[in-house]
Formats: C-alpha cells, structure tokens, sequence
C-alpha cells in the first residue's frame, strides 16, 4: 500500500484550519441567531400580555393573577424560561421598547433584561447603543449600570450644566477631552482596600495588572502605550506614571497617579509634562495631548483657582477602591454637581472672562 507523501500534510493542515474557523463562524452565527430570535420572541410575549391588559374592565378582573396563570400554562407546555418573573421582564420590555425596529441585534434577552433595571429612558437608550457599538458583554453592562456611567460622564461633560443640556454628543461629531473623562473613577476591580494609605507604586502595579478593565474604566479608544515613560530635557529626566494614545480624540493621554489630597504643586507638574509631551513627543497628526490627575481626593478650589479652571486639556478626576451603593454614588455625584455650581459665580466674579 501506498502512502501520501509526508508533504500532503502542509496543505491537509491549512484545510483542517480553513474548517476550523468556518466551523466556529457557523457555530457564533447559529448562537446570534438564537439570541436574536429570543429577543424577539420576548418581545412579542410582552406586547400580547400589555395588549392584552389594556382590552378594558373586562379585562381588568384578572388583576395580578394574570401572569402566575400564564407563567404555570407555558412552563407546563413549553419548560423553563416562562416563569412569573420572566414575564414580568418581558412585559416592562415592551414598555420599555415599544418600536422593535429600535432594538439593537447585537443584545441577546440577558442584556435587555439588565437595561430594564435603568429608569431613565435617555439613559437607558444610551447603554444600549453602547452595549452594541462597543460589544459590551452582559456583564459589563452590568458593571456598567451600576458604576452609574451615564451620569458619570455627563458630570465630566460640563459640570456646570444640568442633567438634560449635559447630552452625551452626537456620533459622527467631534470628540471633546472632557467628554473622555470620569469622575469617579471607578477602580474596585483591583481588589485593593479602601481605606489606609497606598504607596502609588502598588496602585500602579494594580492597574498594569488588570489594564483591560481599567482602559473599559477611562472609556472609549484607549490604548496603552508605556508606563513611567522618560521625557528628558537638557538637564532633567522625568518620569510620566502612565502613558495612554486614545483614536478617537487623535492624541496622547497621561495619567498622573494621586494617593492623597490634589495639591496645585500636582497640577503645575502635570501642565509641564502636557507641555513638554508636545514638544518632544507628540507628531504632526496628533491633537494636543491631554493630562488626567487621577487623585484620591480633589479640592474643589484649587481645581477650580487653577489652570484647570476652563482647560481643555487637564483634568483632576477622583478614583474610588471600593463600589459604593447606587445610592451613595448617585448622592456623591449630585454633591459634586452642586459644588462646582456653587463655586462657579465667585470663579466668575473673581476671574471674569475676557470679551
């Protein structure tokens, strides 16, 4: 008996390769499939209970039994997945959903479900196009809704404005710095302790650690480039903490790591090392560069009586180790809003605006 010729096995591997990967694309194009044709089923279900309800009194006698006598008649027929509470969810999606050409494809049942949990409608309609645009899994969503990003982002906006000027902007319009950064920045992922102090050497260490959290953390088009990166000048090194190239803004971003309280002597240093970034670093396509103090604790007045008073290029922003409740955060993020407008009319009077 003859047999192939060992150099049969070069192309016999690159066809187990090619059918490899044929084999999976099918295998993830079935599971879109599935999770598509749940959402829509989910949908459907929730339209039929609401339209139902609303059929008038006669309806209306049913009251809350409605749902456990659906729920026991489909899991009797169709097993698992039609219980009380699934219903429920179904139900508030329609509300919440009612154009199912709105519904983003990407989102399997599990995403939606976790968006029901967002009373703001125009926050709830922002997660979802992010959840889709970014690829978020169902978990990060999670994370997500409840580091309470929206509102996060809104307050790094323009912390001056109300909630319903303060709109995330509109895509396909240019980007703005301040609308890249967070404030808190929410680091519990890192598992450190909340409280005493930390050498910003171990902190550092913690974010090399978990870097692909922490670039989801400071948001969208992030990429890491060094960490205590040299820019020298005649007679002096320094040393940059953390060096980031974002794609969409079209320019570098350094993070300077604050254990304790933000100190001007902080800022200072952060100004010359945008400056000096321009000059020494920075090439001809890129936008000027953008410096983040990342601090453990902000004082208002000096950011305000600062350079970072109206700049566009840095930014003290404040982390937190530990997640505190939806509450707290959202009760925090209110307290810093209402701080920098009670802060803003003596800025004003005190440094009134050139015309």
């Amino acid at each position: 008996m003859k047999h192939a010729p060992a150099s049969d096995a070069v192309p016999l591997s690159g066809l187990l390769e090619a059918l490899r990967d044929a084999i999976h694309r099918g295998r993830r194009q079935a599971l879109r499939a599935v999770d598509v044709a749940q959402v829509s089923t989910c949908w459907e279900v929730g339209r039929h209970i609401v339209e139902f309800e609303q059929g008038g009194a006669s309806r209306a006698t049913y009251g809350q039994k409605l749902l456990p006598r659906l729920a026991e008649a489909l899991s009797r027929e169709f097993g698992k997945g039609f219980d009380v509470s699934n219903l429920r969810h179904m139900r508030g999606f329609f509300l919440s959903f009612p154009i199912r050409d709105a519904l983003r494809r990407e989102l399997s049942w599990t995403h939606y479900r976790m968006l029901l949990r967002v009373g703001d409608p125009q926050a709830r309609r922002w997660y979802m196009t992010e959840a889709a645009s970014q690829n978020w899994s169902s978990r990060v969503l999670d994370r997500q809704i409840d580091t309470l990003y929206y509102e996060r982002r809104l307050l790094g906006s323009d912390p001056v404005v109300s909630t319903s000027e303060s709109v995330p902007p509109a895509r396909g319009s240019a980007p703005k710095p301040r609308d890249f950064v967070r404030d808190p920045v929410m680091l519990e992922f890192l598992g450190l302790p909340g409280s005493g102090r930390l050498l910003e050497s171990s902190l550092e260490q913690a974010l090399m650690d978990k870097l692909q959290s922490f670039l989801l953390e400071l948001g969208q088009g992030f990429a890491f480039v060094a960490r205590q990166q040299r820019v020298s000048t005649d007679f002096q090194d320094f040393y940059i903490d953390l060096v980031f190239y974002n794609y969409l803004l079209k320019c570098f971003v350094l993070i300077d790591l604050k254990t304790g309280r933000l100190t001007h002597q902080d800022i200072g240093q952060m100004d010359m090392y945008v400056r000096m970034y321009d000059e020494l670093r920075r090439g001809p396509a890129d936008n000027p560069t953008v410096g983040i103090l990342l601090c453990d604790q902000k004082d208002l007045s000096v950011a305000r009586y600062s350079i970072l008073k109206g700049s566009e290029q840095i930014f003290a922003s404040q982390y937190r180790l530990v997640l505190p409740s939806e509450d707290e955060l959202r009760e925090a993020i209110e307290q810093e809003r209402a701080a920098w407008e009670e802060i803003e009319p003596l800025a004003r009077k005190s440094f009134p605006r050139e015309t």
